[in-house]
């Protein structure tokens, strides 16, 4: 049996995944949501609950962690993820089951070169500083944990991404695109299912415990590339795209909290942002999925999402 935490669109994917191989899945979630599936027991159960997450985690293989802090601010995430993460460890070594957390690449120290699985990662203050202190508190508890790192996400159910609704339904419209930074730097994207997938290959792999691995990603891309991959599976036009420059977000940082902290992660869109995961590829004997039919897969969900949506606005009225 394998537990999941959090229904977001890692969380989903994992559990999709396993249930298809016919494996038994427990997803907990505060409001008991997730994937309809005869494999896929869904729990209403707060994980920064050590009773609960004990009670919940016996007997199984391992613990997926896919909780993301209540809001996109290094406050929120020091005051929630540290000791969300610790209570989650805490039952996953008791019951015996390895942890394999999702990341990102925030803590990295040195993103102006590629970014190896042996890159330093000791990055400090704001939402950096935060996941370094994760990734440190993660290698120092008893519990066997594994973090697989990611770029930024895209594919089906991914909407809070630069990636996501800011970009899929706006070429689906043929409206024109804003984007922070550069629409032109190269940047790395990371399919969610392949990242779904290393992870689940990582729990099955005790040699792979206890380390740092890297998603399956393909090559670095530019605002623009992934907006053309969009726009050439919907099979319509590449719409117009401008850039957001930094300065113009800075200034907006003045006067508004959300924009502040979007501030703070403008050095990956301003220059290179690019991530290596050809030692981890070799490792989990994975790959990443072809751009073409990932994007594929994106449109198909997210036209899906929006029929869906339309016709519950429709039965409402």
């Amino acid at each position: 049996m394998y537990v999941v935490t959090g229904a977001g669109p890692v969380g989903w994917t994992i559990a999709e995944q396993l249930a298809h191989k016919g494996q038994r899945v427990r997803i907990l979630t505060r409001s008991g949501s997730g994937p309809e599936h005869p494999h896929v027991e869904r729990m209403r159960v707060d994980a920064s609950d050590p009773e609960l997450m004990a009670a919940a985690v016996q007997g199984a293989e391992a613990v997926f962690h896919c909780i993301h802090g209540s809001a996109y601010r290094a406050a929120a995430w020091a005051a929630e993820l540290p000791q969300a993460e610790r209570v989650v460890m805490d039952a996953a070594a008791a019951a015996g089951a390895v942890v394999v957390f999702p990341e990102s690449l925030y803590s990295y120290s040195e993103p102006h070169r590629i970014m190896t699985e042996a890159g330093p990662r000791s990055a400090t203050g704001g939402k950096r500083g935060v996941r370094t202190a994760l990734l440190k508190a993660r290698s120092e508890h008893e519990a066997n944990t594994v973090s697989v790192v990611a770029g930024d996400f895209f594919g089906p159910r991914v909407k809070m991404a630069h990636a996501g609704e800011r970009m899929v339904p706006r070429v689906l419209a043929g409206k024109p695109l804003q984007v922070i930074g550069s629409a032109d730097h190269p940047h790395s994207f990371t399919y969610v299912p392949d990242l779904a997938a290393a992870m689940i290959a990582a729990a099955a792999n005790t040699g792979l415990w206890n380390t740092v691995l890297h998603a399956p990603t393909g090559p670095a891309m530019s605002q623009r590339d992934v907006a053309s991959a969009y726009a050439s599976a919907a099979g319509v036009s590449v719409p117009r795209i401008s850039a957001i420059p930094g300065w113009a977000l800075r200034v907006a940082g003045l006067f508004s909290a959300d924009m502040r902290e979007l501030a703070e992660m403008l050095y990956q869109f301003d220059r290179p942002f690019v991530m290596d995961s050809a030692e981890s590829q070799r490792l989990l004997n994975l790959n990443p999925t072809p751009l073409q039919q990932a994007a594929e897969a994106t449109v198909s969900w997210w036209r899906t999402a929006a029929h869906s949506e339309g016709s519950q606005t429709l039965s409402h009225s």
